[in-house]
């Protein structure tokens, strides 16, 4: 269903639906009846508890994070705030600005009763801004190597591929710790983590079908793949679904959105040549693809390396791939909270 973008389609009726519970009339069953997705109205549910709280003067702020395409939506729950008496923000914001090593843009709504409502300022840039006249410029975004604790040391970096689709764009993921490749799955001179990632084979490219041939997707399910000896040879990919249209990221980039909960979605470590291979020369052995372990996927969310995922794999990359980035919501809601940032607190997000 959300491959089929049926929840755009339905927004005339969202619409409907937070205009009706706005005023203090529940239409919803009616509306959903008319929906092509069960799960549309959904983003006009913050309107039936906003309405009920608003009534006894309640909350003293505001903050809800959708996908870009739900900032008409946040645009009409801010003229209905600002009508009850909040100072209103809206906009799309890129996590990667705010220190997540993920390219993660998100349509973000902030209201107040009783302070101005504003973004909070970028901390990160693309490229690292230098010191001005007023003040240190903004740090270079971070990148996956950074977030996980391995990276390049003398050789090429690996590339980073991630998949737009309804989870949204590509996005930047959070900073912390990786754990390290065993000894049998060194990447040549990349820092080894000791547990195996299973990834996916790279198909796309005339070029990498001819030397190679064509490679099927590994499931969720199948056992990890061995890197070999040959691992220097080659640069490893992100890549956050199966669709031919994924985001390429260098390593020294943040990643692409994330996104799970389908086999399309699964996202996978991929290996490419670190250089191109001479034409007489015979190519070298593709390693095998390894899959992302949820461990991975929670730090580049910025959640620690510890997080108690609960459930099954699948429930656990949902888990995930579902969730604001905790250094993303400690920007947005420190203001509200009136407590300084700090981006090493997990606690303030939570």
């Amino acid at each position: 269903m959300a491959g089929k973008r049926l929840g755009l389609v339905d927004q005339p009726l969202v619409h409907a639906a937070v205009e009706d519970l706005a005023a203090g009339r529940d239409t919803r069953e009616r509306l959903l009846a008319a929906c092509r997705d069960e799960r549309s109205l959904l983003a006009a549910e913050p309107m039936r508890y906003l309405y009920a709280l608003n009534t006894v003067g309640e909350p003293d702020w505001v903050a809800m994070e959708e996908v870009p395409d739900v900032l008409p939506l946040w645009k009409q729950y801010a003229a209905v705030l600002r009508g009850w008496g909040f100072s209103v923000w809206c906009g799309i914001l890129n996590a990667a600005d705010f220190g997540v090593p993920q390219t993660r843009k998100r349509a973000i709504l902030l209201a107040s009763r009783v302070r101005t409502a504003q973004p909070p300022t970028p901390t990160h840039a693309q490229l690292a801004e230098p010191e001005s006249l007023f003040g240190p410029g903004r740090a270079r975004w971070v990148s996956m190597a950074e977030a996980l604790g391995w990276g390049a040391t003398d050789r090429p970096v690996p590339t980073v591929c991630a998949g737009g689709g309804p989870g949204g764009g590509p996005e930047p993921f959070p900073s912390g710790s990786r754990k390290t490749l065993s000894d049998a799955r060194a990447r040549g001179t990349w820092m080894p983590r000791p547990d195996g990632v299973v990834l996916q084979s790279r198909r796309e490219g005339t070029g990498w079908a001819t030397r190679h041939g064509t490679r099927d997707n590994r499931t969720a399910d199948a056992p990890a793949p061995t890197c070999t000896a040959e691992a220097h040879r080659w640069s490893w990919s992100l890549r956050s679904n199966n669709q031919a249209n994924a985001t390429v990221r260098s390593i020294q980039e943040p990643a692409g959105t994330l996104f799970f909960g389908h086999r399309a979605n699964e996202c996978t470590w991929v290996a490419e040549p670190a250089t191109p291979p001479a034409e007489e020369a015979d190519a070298p052995a593709v390693p095998e693809p390894i899959r992302i372990t949820a461990r991975e996927a929670g730090l580049l969310q910025t959640f620690p390396a510890d997080y108690p995922w609960a459930g099954n794999k699948g429930q656990q990359f949902s888990q995930i791939g579902n969730a604001v980035p905790p250094l993303l919501a400690g920007h947005l809601l420190a203001p509200h909270l009136g407590l300084p940032l700090d981006p090493d607190d997990f606690i303030l997000a939570a």
